[in-house]
């Protein structure tokens, strides 16, 4: 039985590029203050929610890239809007380094993402993809509240 690729390995790149772009265009769209401090409902500001995104992204494909399973860091040390910009500009190139260093055939082995979740490769891809689109939905519903209009979901 022969499988048929439904989206392939560049077109899931070009995809998650596409969703970073809007999400930069997310952070950018926030008020230096309100992207720190402004929460919901017990949600974490946006701010902590990008860290996480640059916590993940990166560092994630690095360890399937070179097999090993660090623990997930959120440690960052980004305390305003231009250094968490500054992060998003120069981490994006390195997603498409790193995902262009992962073959094919790797997608279907499991990996032991940060020591913690064992999936096969494309589902820990899939996971950045979604995690990050999850937490742009919040920042949505922050600038929403704030009065500001977000940039169009479709527009990646």
């Amino acid at each position: 039985m022969s499988t048929a690729n439904i989206v392939s390995k560049e077109a899931l790149l070009e995809h998650w590029l596409g969703h970073r772009n809007l999400t930069r265009r997310v952070i950018e769209a926030f008020p230096e203050k309100e992207l720190f401090s402004f929460t919901i409902g017990g949600m974490r500001p946006f701010s902590d929610l990008v860290k996480e995104l640059l916590s993940i992204a990166v560092p994630g494909l690095q360890g399937i890239v070179s097999n090993t399973t660090e623990g997930y860091n959120h440690d960052l040390k980004l305390e305003t809007k231009a250094e968490l910009l500054a992060q998003w500009d120069a981490d994006t190139p390195k997603i498409s380094e790193l995902y262009n260093q992962i073959s094919e055939e790797r997608f279907q082995e499991n990996f032991n993402l940060f020591g913690q979740y064992e999936f096969p490769v494309i589902h820990n891809i899939l996971y950045f993809i979604d995690n990050e689109i999850h937490h742009r939905g919040q920042g949505y519903v922050y600038l929403r509240s704030l009065g500001i209009q977000p940039p169009f979901f479709w527009e990646r």
